[in-house]
């Protein structure tokens, strides 16, 4: 009984998915009535009535009460938020494992961009977050230098999307920082060392350094995941 339902709304998904890909709806504009919309798409008005919940939850389109429906701006960071909930839900450790995966893979790309197009002043402010970094006193403020840092060379990159993912992928890994501050007596050092290595091979505008660092760095924490794992089994 259900799936005439689930395909009309779907066909209902992808008609409005398919307006504004062609042009006709764009970011900011507010959809026609539900009726003149549902004619023209020759589908009934639940149908529609449904896909625009849909698209509404994953941000497409926004419902105004009282105003009607627009467009969102579909900017990459609104558009992959969803991905935020995605990886708080991924509590094992093999899930994190794979999520650091993808962050390595990433960020190995945005470090050889951001080599390439970093400003100044954004040289300079990586460089004020290493030279903090050693005298941080508590781990949530390691922590938060940490993302500045990976942050501002993610933007450095002028890759929207990859920063939209980034920002994304950073929630659950933010615990496992957290874990290695803690449990790792030479973390904050190493961490220093590396971001500095990252820092310099930026400023000297080598990409192919700044990536294969940022590669070690990344996959340091997973290590440090995978050792935490079995060290948890080994009681």
């Amino acid at each position: 009984m259900d799936a005439p339902r689930i395909s009309l709304t779907q066909a209902a998904i992808d008609e409005i998915k398919g307006m504004i890909v062609r042009g006709e709806l764009r970011p900011g504009d507010r959809l026609p009535k539900e009726s003149e919309l549902a004619a023209r798409l020759n589908l009934s008005r639940g149908s529609l009535r449904e896909a625009v919940r849909g698209l509404a939850l994953v941000r497409v389109l926004e419902v105004r009460q009282g105003d009607g429906t627009y467009v969102t701006s579909l900017k990459p960071d609104l558009l992959l938020e969803t991905i935020s909930f995605f990886t708080e839900l991924q509590a094992e450790e093999a899930s994190l494992r794979q999520i650091l995966e993808a962050r390595r893979m990433l960020e190995a790309g945005t470090a050889a961009l951001a080599a390439l197009h970093a400003t100044p002043e954004e040289l300079a402010t990586l460089e004020r977050l290493v030279d903090e970094m050693p005298d941080l006193e508590d781990v949530a403020g390691f922590v938060e230098n940490d993302l500045e840092f990976h942050r501002v060379v993610a933007v450095a990159s002028r890759n929207d999307v990859v920063v939209a993912l980034l920002d994304n992928l950073s929630s659950r890994t933010t615990r496992a920082r957290v874990w290695r501050g803690l449990t790792q007596s030479r973390a904050y050092e190493r961490t220093v060392e590396e971001h500095r290595a990252i820092y310099e091979a930026l400023a000297a505008k080598r990409g192919d350094i700044a990536s294969a660092v940022m590669t070690a760095h990344i996959a340091s924490v997973a290590s440090w995941l995978e050792h935490a794992a079995e060290d948890s089994d080994g009681h």
